[in-house]
């Protein structure tokens, strides 16, 4: 079987899909199939290196007008073509009838573009193109899903033209594992974390679903018992803007934090594996990898009672009001108290997000489409 994946653009900067096409691509050859990753090159977008102002417009001559020159004969030579980033939905009217699938990762823009999410007010120029992924996704054979909870809106967005969709639950892009202490502590030394240092963690970057606001209130509640008065809260990923910071300050715990920018797989699983829990009161997800790679490192999570961190968390995880903080940091102080058991079901559904399970299922979907085209 030759499986073409289509992967982004290298200036959008997303990582988690970039790692996503990347895993794909070694386990699809790993189980004996041919797998070409082909992402657009930078070419005219070289001049400004960043997808904002002018730099986006150029980016888009790279991505709409000469990545479909090279798309051309990667679609002849394919038996099945999987486009990783329902973004690059785009692509589908070059695909020529291909047996193919779109993997949807969450319809926050496109929500966010017809106004149903009103703090992420988006340009004209967005609302316009966010339609025309949405139209795209309308003429994909197949999209697969990666939560119950983005199924249900993509359907509910597409109406009457909702296309074949399926759920196929991302796995672990990374082999995240429990880190002895020794290794810890070497990693802590080069994050400058005192090896002594008890913490709290939150790891994501400052979209506005991330609430990271909230991490920094729920801590500041839960300083206040003398059990946790002397931990840290340690935000890892990316760096904290100013309003962040002088909220931290306004909450009394500027000194407590510690910034983690950009930490890479090894260092997060430092920090999971060390971290008295990971808070993570997000607001919409599509996934949201955090819960699992936790999880999987023995880090006991605290997460929103809203879908699809419910999903995703199962039995393993405790919920809480993401906008009650007071509220989320009882439950977090009640969850402790029962600590071991939280590890003990956190490791069994991390279990269930196994990259090898994320791969047997795109490999039967690829195999039922080729079979449906003949």
């Amino acid at each position: 079987m030759k499986v073409l994946l289509v992967g982004n653009y290298p200036y959008l900067y997303s990582q988690s899909m970039d790692q996503f096409a990347t895993i794909l691509d070694k386990e699809i050859k790993a189980h004996g199939h041919e797998s070409w990753l082909l992402r657009p090159k930078t070419k005219v977008g070289r001049v400004m290196r960043k997808p904002v102002g002018v730099g986006k417009w150029l980016g888009y001559l790279d991505m709409f007008i000469l990545f479909p020159v090279d798309l051309k004969p990667a679609v002849k030579w394919a038996d099945v073509i999987h486009i990783c980033d329902h973004a690059n939905a785009l692509y589908v009217p070059w695909l020529r009838g291909k047996p193919h699938v779109v993997t949807c990762h969450d319809m926050i823009a496109v929500r966010s573009a017809r106004r149903e999410i009103p703090k992420n007010k988006v340009k004209l120029t967005g609302r316009v193109y966010e339609r025309w992924i949405l139209n795209s996704l309308k003429k994909a054979q197949h999209i697969a899903c990666v939560s119950a909870t983005t199924e249900s809106d993509l359907l509910r967005l597409c109406g009457t033209a909702a296309p074949v969709t399926s759920v196929v639950h991302n796995g672990l892009n990374y082999s995240y594992t429990p880190m002895p202490r020794g290794e810890q502590l070497m990693y802590f030394e080069k994050l400058h974390i005192n090896r002594d240092s008890k913490f709290f963690l939150h790891v994501g970057s400052n979209s506005f679903y991330k609430n990271r606001a909230a991490v920094i209130r729920i801590f500041s509640h839960l300083v206040r018992d003398a059990t946790y008065a002397n931990h840290r809260l340690v935000m890892a990923g990316k760096g904290l803007p100013r309003d962040l910071l002088q909220e931290a300050s306004r909450c009394g715990v500027g000194p407590k934090l510690i910034e983690v920018r950009n930490p890479t797989q090894e260092q997060l699983r430092a920090l999971y594996s060390s971290a008295e829990a990971l808070i993570y009161p997000s607001l919409y997800e599509g996934f949201c990898w955090p819960i699992i790679e936790a999880q999987a490192c023995g880090c006991p999570v605290f997460t929103s009672n809203r879908h699809p961190m419910m999903e995703v968390g199962g039995e393993g995880a405790a919920y809480l009001d993401p906008q009650d903080y007071e509220a989320a940091a009882t439950v977090i102080l009640h969850g402790l108290r029962n600590r071991d058991r939280m590890v003990e079901l956190g490791y069994c559904n991390a279990e269930k997000y196994s990259t090898s399970r994320m791969v047997d299922g795109y490999l039967k979907l690829y195999k039922q489409l080729i079979q449906r085209d003949q």
